[in-house]
């Protein structure tokens, strides 16, 4: 089965094809053709099953389709994290489809919470929001839902876990009852199935395993503080067996200020990003698939599209959110039965996160210490790092009084 067995429109396809999308993952496989059918879904998917694109696609089809208008679909996350992940994969995928998205989401200022309100009010395609400044936004009065058409869960069993159950119930009251719901969990525990009972209408059911990393891939994770990152970078980089390498950061700014640093120390190397233009990237990739760039440095809404042979290294230097994106950035080395080296950098925030990772993979992959030139690094202990980092987020954080608002321009289109 390849993506053109689906039907989707031209430059839907378009946008797989510059992401590196090649065959669609099992997830993909049956959960497409069950959301193309409007029937309700829940399916059990760990993260690295491609169950981000398998809900996306069709929608985004569906719109490019059959665009009425008004904000078509709404895609509940339990992280800022995670809805910035999905927001920036739907930009990729539908990068020639002219469909706008926008993320709502709180921990920012009035400035943000000015444009996401206007967003919502002036229309938008895809809403991806996490329940707490959404519902902040809705009782403000003026955010009108009457036009969707696809409700969207993705990791429920977390936002269960993190106490979203009624935050859930009360954004129900703003949706259609005449709608598609979509769940995706990482489990099927029985507060799973309930709310699936609660949610959905004569649904189907998927349940699909966690992808494993290839096997060649010598995994290994350094515990730090931020500001020894760059450093402990730069040391790695002095080992000239790794002649071909990528890092991957978590914002295109990191992308750019790592780029800066390493050209100013004579490295060949370039930042990869959505910032460029299309005749950019190819050179780009021409050079390093050629091996005139040594050193690609990018983020994870890129780390399916590059498909290059011979890569020894890759560097996270932000731990990605999750076991999805960490399975695509170091699956970009021992490709084709090949070997290569995957390093983490592991700050203590990110520690859970890690420990997931590791958790779902079913392997604890090997800490290295720091060498002692640049300090101490913090002790990795996940769960005491989950207390003081992973607290459930309820705040919609209202403007302050006074606050101005900038002009607002409209939602992105992608």
């Amino acid at each position: 089965m390849t993506f053109n067995d689906f039907n989707f429109d031209q430059t839907l396809l378009d946008g797989l094809q510059s992401m590196g999308y090649k065959l669609p993952t099992p997830i993909q496989q049956q959960a497409i053709p069950v959301i193309q059918a409007g029937k309700d879904l829940i399916a059990c998917a760990q993260t690295g099953t491609g169950k981000t694109a398998a809900f996306v696609l069709p929608v985004l089809d569906k719109i490019i389709k059959t665009k009425k208008g008004g904000i078509n679909t709404l895609i509940i996350a339990p992280t800022r994290e995670l809805v910035l992940q999905i927001d920036q994969q739907i930009e990729g995928m539908a990068y020639f489809c002219g469909v706008s998205s926008i993320g709502i989401y709180g921990g920012n200022d009035g400035i943000a919470w000015g444009r996401q309100a206007s967003a919502l009010r002036e229309g938008v395609d895809i809403v991806i929001a996490t329940p707490g400044r959404l519902i902040a936004l809705l009782q403000s009065g003026d955010v009108k839902f009457d036009t969707i058409e696809h409700l969207i869960l993705d990791e429920a069993d977390r936002m269960l876990d993190m106490g979203f159950a009624d935050d859930i119930k009360t954004i129900l009251n703003y949706v259609p009852v005449k709608r598609q719901t979509i769940m995706f969990s990482a489990t099927m525990a029985p507060k799973i199935r309930v709310l699936a009972g609660q949610l959905l209408q004569n649904h189907e059911s998927i349940n699909i395993a966690i992808s494993k990393p290839a096997a060649g891939i010598v995994q290994q994770a350094y515990v730090v503080y931020d500001n020894q990152k760059e450093n402990l970078l730069k040391e790695i980089l002095k080992n000239e067996d790794f002649s071909s390498i990528i890092i991957f950061s978590s914002t295109k700014e990191k992308v750019k200020e790592l780029a800066q640093t390493f050209t100013a120390l004579k490295y060949s190397v370039k930042g990869f990003s959505s910032d460029l233009e299309q005749s950019e990237r190819e050179e780009i990739m021409r050079d390093f698939k050629a091996r005139r760039l040594r050193i690609l440095i990018g983020t994870d809404i890129l780390s399916r599209g590059i498909d290059v042979d011979g890569i020894s290294l890759v560097v996270n230097f932000d731990a990605p959110p999750d076991p999805e994106d960490y399975i695509h950035r170091i699956g970009r080395t021992a490709r084709a039965a090949k070997e290569g080296v995957a390093i983490t950098f592991i700050n203590e925030k990110d520690q859970p996160r890690f420990a997931q990772i590791e958790a779902l993979m079913g392997i604890d992959v090997p800490k290295i210490p720091i060498p002692e030139q640049f300090g101490k690094g913090p002790e990795y202990n996940p769960e005491a790092a989950k207390k003081k980092f992973d607290k459930p987020r309820h705040s919609g954080g209202k403007p302050k009084p006074g606050f101005k608002k900038k002009p607002f321009h409209g939602p992105k289109k992608v």
